[in-house]
């Protein structure tokens, strides 16, 4: 079974349509491949959880606002044996799920896929364009979709939640040890709504802070404010 994982923070404006392509994306992949949709719920104030429920998935309510830990929670409960984490406002196609698949398939333990901005501007996809290339040779998933069997995810004891940012590429690394990561070509779409509500200079800020502080940086809430600011 194929657990997908959606880590959510009020997110009523944009989970309908994901979850409703998620759903017939993994549908598609056919030969009755079962599949279930957990969306983790993490102090949200708006209609998320009304909103997962009603498009059939299953709803795990948390109060950390931290990803990491949001992630852990839906993997705790998930019933499958490949886990597929996708964020609230990345669109996935069936073709990605089925690179995901074969790849597994073929002895990965985990990996990621290409993404694309749905909007956004200019600096966004350029920047974007670079850090993904990076991500690729590195074999290091983005943070919008992760996939990784069960048994492997478990044995390095899943996203560390020390971080509060970067988790996805800690865990990449972790998996690494363990066998081959693999980035899938065919694209996610995921929003560029984070570069619409932040600028170049608050990216540069903590490209800056990263280089002087190094992981401490990421460990600890305060400043995070490109992901933990809550506007939506």
């Amino acid at each position: 079974m194929i657990s997908f994982i959606i880590p959510a923070h009020n997110e009523e404006a944009l989970l309908v349509d994901t979850l409703r392509i998620l759903r017939v994306s993994a549908t598609e992949l056919g030969g009755g491949q079962p599949f279930e949709i957990i969306v983790v719920d993490d102090a949200s104030t708006d209609a998320t959880a009304e909103i997962a429920r009603s498009s059939g998935a299953r709803v795990e309510t948390i109060d950390r606002r931290q990803i990491a830990a949001t992630r852990n929670a839906g993997a705790k409960v998930a019933r499958g044996d490949l886990l597929i984490f996708v964020d609230a406002d990345t669109h996935v196609s069936a073709e990605t799920l089925r690179q995901a698949l074969a790849a597994v398939r073929d002895g990965a333990v985990g990996g990621g896929a290409r993404f694309r901005f749905e909007s956004g501007p200019r600096w966004a996809h350029v920047m974007g364009a670079i850090v993904g290339t990076v991500m690729r040779m590195l074999s290091w998933a983005a943070g919008c979709f992760i996939f990784a069997r069960r048994v492997d995810f478990d044995a390095v004891g899943g996203f560390d939640e020390r971080y509060f940012a970067t988790e996805e590429i800690v865990l990449s690394r972790a998996l690494k040890r363990r066998g081959r990561m693999v980035i899938v070509p065919s694209p996610v779409m995921t929003s560029g709504r984070k570069a619409l509500m932040h600028g170049p200079g608050e990216v540069w800020r903590l490209t800056i802070g990263f280089l002087r502080e190094g992981r401490g940086v990421v460990k600890r809430r305060e400043g995070l404010h490109f992901w933990y600011d809550g506007r939506r």
